[in-house]
């Protein structure tokens, strides 16, 4: 990397981080003394975190860590602020129906459905969130109807909250029949948690936990409910059966949670094989169980709640599958870190040698600005010094896992990745790495199907476009392909 390049890396770097101080800082402005207060018990908590990770809170990029880490938890709870009365009121409307005997539309029984409504929500067994797909139907009765956009705020407000997906389903659908009073409600829900870093496949939801439930009351109960099965009927239009998907309901929703069994908070006894602890079952350090169970006291929180107990033990068995480490992968023989990056080959590297790429590597990372997960996929080129040996796949899946399972940011793992290949090939390596930032879909902007691609090329690649070209097409040509 030449040093005009590593000036423009340095300014996109410095505007970025500008950018997302100037909206921490505006963010800051509008606090209350209450949420601030919380804000700051919970940062000496999100400290003590990043030390038993083996990090340094006073790096760059980690100094504002603890309180961005504050205001995405304080900001995925605030649902416990909210009163749905306050959402309502006022947003009851009259609207003509037709007469009983006739049929029904409009204000006197004409079904309302809101479909596609896309939340997040944080997961009370392990404090991830989950991604939900809402749908919610009512029949409106009295002549009134209720303005569709109260309908999504309603739901919003019980996703901002630690959750279960059908204590979620019910809270939506009771709040819904006590503040607007129709003739009844129907919510359905589909949702997905973020597997075990090691279970992830993809860039997109394929592999993730998947269950679907639903609540309903009034007219949309029972088996043989007409206004159910057109609430149904209405979904299908759509492509979501309700009905086929039933039976996820069944599946242990936590992946966390299938390796212990909760005695009280903080402490958990491990699932056992023949009386064996389980060698997936870690025992977390205490004093980060302590920082956490801190962290749900500052949002209101009961840590020793029965759905609680044991969430502080499975938030930390998580971040430690990120913890800092400084291990030596070798790739072909080589040890990457104890190789030059920048080392050049020995003669004329001006001609065009093979181009040799692994596509679609599976990754999980951890943000390290909020302490949320990215994943995604990792495509690696190459060119070869002139004798035809080819890296293989496993080495390169994994360096992806050693740069990857840390706390990261995209871009430096991009560049890190594309340094480790190059320290091998000499001649040019290119890395792109697509992914889903879990901070920038369920915090803040909220930009459900936002993802970020990032792209680092050295040497041969760099002066070659056709080269590059090639690639990046052989990525597209196999994107629909990768399983």
């Amino acid at each position: 990397m030449g040093a005009l390049e590593e000036a423009h890396l340095a300014a996109a770097i410095s505007a970025c981080e500008c950018e997302c101080y100037e909206e921490e800082e505006e963010d800051d402005l509008v606090e209350g003394d209450g949420e601030a207060a919380a804000a700051d018990a919970m940062e000496p908590a999100v400290r003590a975190l990043l030390l038993g990770l083996g990090e340094d809170a006073r790096r760059e990029g980690l100094r504002r860590t603890p309180k961005r880490v504050a205001k995405a938890f304080r900001d995925g709870t605030r649902g416990y602020k909210q009163k749905v009365k306050d959402i309502v009121q006022g947003a009851l409307f009259p609207e003509v129906g037709v007469d009983k005997r006739t049929g029904s539309a409009g204000g006197t029984g004409g079904q309302v459905v809101v479909r596609d409504i896309d939340l997040f929500s944080y997961c009370e067994s392990c404090l991830l969130p989950f991604s939900i797909q809402c749908h919610v139907g009512y029949v409106p009765s009295g002549g009134r109807v209720v303005g569709l956009s109260k309908l999504s705020r309603v739901a919003d407000v019980f996703a901002k909250r630690l959750q279960n997906p059908q204590r979620l389903a019910s809270e939506v659908c009771g709040a819904l029949h006590a503040s607007i009073q129709p003739a009844g409600v129907a919510v359905a829900l589909q949702c997905w948690h973020i597997p075990l870093p090691e279970n992830l496949k993809c860039k997109t939801l394929q592999g993730w936990i998947s269950t679907s439930h639903s609540s309903r009351s009034g007219v949309f109960e029972g088996e043989s409910s007409s206004f159910w099965n057109d609430f149904s009927a209405l979904l299908k239009l759509r492509g979501i059966d309700m009905e086929r998907d039933s039976h996820s309901a069944s599946i242990a929703w936590c992946p966390l949670r299938s390796h212990d069994v909760p005695v009280c908070n903080g402490h958990c006894k491990k699932a056992t094989t023949n009386g064996a602890i389980s060698p997936k079952s870690v025992p977390a350090p205490s004093n980060m169980v302590s920082a956490v169970s801190s962290m749900l006291l500052s949002l209101g929180e009961d840590p020793f709640r029965k759905e609680l107990v044991g969430t502080p033990q499975r938030y930390v068995q998580w971040l430690m599958k990120f913890r800092a480490c400084n291990l030596d992968v070798k790739l072909n023989g080589f040890t990457l870190n104890n190789l030059s990056v920048y080392q050049s080959p020995a003669g004329d590297a001006a001609d065009h040698r093979a181009i040799h790429s692994e596509l679609h590597l599976p990754f999980c990372a951890q943000c390290e600005h909020h302490l949320l997960p990215f994943y995604g996929v990792v495509h690696i080129g190459y060119l070869d010094g002139g004798d035809g040996e080819v890296i293989d796949r496993s080495h390169f899946q994994a360096l992806v896992h050693f740069y990857g399972c840390k706390l990261q940011v995209q871009e430096r793992m991009t560049r890190q990745i594309a340094e480790a290949v190059y320290s091998v090939s000499h001649c040019g390596a290119i890395v792109v790495v697509e992914a889903n930032h879990i901070c920038m879909i369920s915090r803040g902007i909220e930009k459900i199907r936002s993802s970020t691609a990032t792209i680092a090329v050295l040497g041969q690649f760099l002066t070659d476009p056709s080269a590059k070209s090639r690639f990046l097409q052989n990525v597209v040509d196999t994107t629909g392909l990768a399983v």
